[in-house]
């Protein structure tokens, strides 16, 4: 029995030795700097990808899944590499979008106007991420353009399930970070993971969460992270991006089951789905 769990426990440390050189020596960064002539709009796109896997693409012999990374206000797009590192570690393209310049009015909130008076804002990066997928797919062919997921993070976060709300048929799964404004999306045929904050500066709008019960009826799953808004980015402690990224590697590997398992059943750090 005592080699048995030696066994395991060595197992489960190459696992995480693997998926270390995966992350830091194997995905490779690239940031283009675009601009979009229609809009007159530069758009800077910062690229991940596993460099076996893009192989195998350029060879066609693989399809790249595609995730677009929309950052949060004030946030940069490159202080989400523990995001784009976890999708890339499992095979994915990522392109994280600088959705906002420092030349773009100030986010305002407008209470009683659709999202708060940030319908123009949400529009405008929707424009950036289909002008950066007619880009991509002149570099990459061989990608998953008709099944994208979004990612994104606040602000980013509310743009990711907008996008979703106006493409259906584009996009196959939405991961945000404590977006507050932009209601969830209720499909069947859209998989949902939602990381939520413990912060009382932050607080969602009413009506964007599913209740309880169109979480579970919809396969929603809903994290209860206990940690402030801004530390759902690289700004936060490793302790809960690990665990973010432990969750999001399951989330990805789970094709028929949207339970999710505690990353570390020592101190949980997931709910059920639902339990807000």
């Amino acid at each position: 029995m005592k080699r048995a769990f030696a066994i395991l426990a060595f197992l489960c440390v190459l696992a995480a030795g693997e998926y270390f050189a995966v992350s830091k020596f194997a995905i490779r960064h690239e940031t283009l700097n675009l601009f979009d002539p229609a809009r007159q709009r530069p758009v800077s796109v910062d690229i991940a990808v596993r460099r076996d896997y893009e192989t195998k693409a350029n060879l066609g012999l693989w399809k790249l899944p595609l995730a677009v990374i929309s950052n949060g206000n004030t946030v940069k797009a490159t202080e989400y590499s523990f995001l784009a590192n976890a999708l890339a570690a499992r095979g994915y393209l990522v392109a994280s979008i600088q959705q906002d310049l420092p030349t773009d009015p100030p986010l305002m909130t407008k209470i009683g106007q659709p999202y708060v008076g940030r319908q123009g804002v949400y529009m405008r990066c929707e424009a950036n991420i289909l002008f950066v997928l007619n880009e991509l797919k002149k570099q990459q062919e061989n990608a998953e353009y008709d099944h994208i997921t979004l990612v994104g993070h606040s602000n980013g976060g509310d743009v990711s399930m907008y996008v979703a709300h106006q493409h259906p048929e584009l996009v196959s799964k939405v991961i945000t970070l404590d977006n507050l404004r932009v209601p969830f999306v209720l499909s069947d045929h859209l998989k949902i993971l939602s990381f939520r904050s413990k912060d009382p500066k932050f607080v969602t709008d009413p009506g964007v969460l599913p209740t309880p019960e169109q979480a579970k009826s919809r396969g929603i799953d809903i994290i209860n992270t206990g940690a402030q808004h801004t530390e759902l980015s690289d700004r936060g402690p490793d302790s809960v991006k690990e665990k973010i990224q432990a969750t999001l590697d399951q989330f990805l590997r789970s094709s028929s089951s949207s339970e999710l398992a505690p990353a570390d059943t020592t101190s949980p750090m997931i709910m059920n789905p639902g339990d807000y």
